[in-house]
């Protein structure tokens, strides 16, 4: 057997063996996670089914209607939604047109009197 042919062979085993080093070291990895994803438990639901997190339910709180709108009373209006997100509109703000089903909006007059609650 040549020389060339010797260092070619002894390339490809390198090669292989590295190869088989990230297998393995892959499939535990795997193995691992899984393990673990096997031994999480569920989380108790502290909220109402019609309030899931992520998803608005405008009617759940349309008791804030005719309230003046703050940053504390926007948060509670938007965990008692289920909300991500929410946002107080004014007459005047420019607003984002895109529809955000996960999104609360609480439109209030010039004095920030919450006149309509609604989800989008």
């Amino acid at each position: 057997m040549s020389l060339i042919n010797q260092n070619e062979a002894r390339a490809q085993l390198a090669i292989q063996e590295n190869f088989m080093h990230v297998v393995s070291a892959t499939t535990t990895l795997l193995l691992a996670s899984l393990a673990l994803l096997g031994c999480q438990q569920s989380q108790p639901q502290t909220q109402a089914p019609s309030a899931r997190p992520g998803s608005c339910n405008a009617e759940a709180v349309q008791n804030f209607v005719g309230k003046t709108a703050s940053p504390a009373l926007l948060e509670q209006a938007r965990e008692q939604s289920g909300a991500q997100t929410a946002r107080v509109l004014r007459p005047q703000d420019v607003v984002t047109l895109e529809y955000n089903a996960q999104r609360l909006n609480l439109s209030t007059n010039g004095e920030l009197v919450i006149q309509r609650i609604n989800c989008g």
